[in-house]
């Protein structure tokens, strides 16, 4: 069985920008549609907070 990916393994990065414009690394995800839809469930929840889903 395959272990699971470590940060520097995983390429896609989840971002929160808060209110005052800070930015904050969220997780890090091995597929970007891991990431993005963990951006997507956040957003769900209503935070006036911005996540978007970068490369490394």
């Amino acid at each position: 069985m395959p272990s699971e990916p470590t940060g520097s393994d995983r390429p896609w990065v989840v971002w929160r920008q808060d209110d005052n414009g800070n930015r904050y690394e969220v997780r890090r995800c091995a597929t970007r549609e891991e990431a993005e839809a963990l951006a997507a469930e956040f957003e769900a929840r209503g935070h006036k907070q911005l996540y978007w889903v970068a490369g490394v």
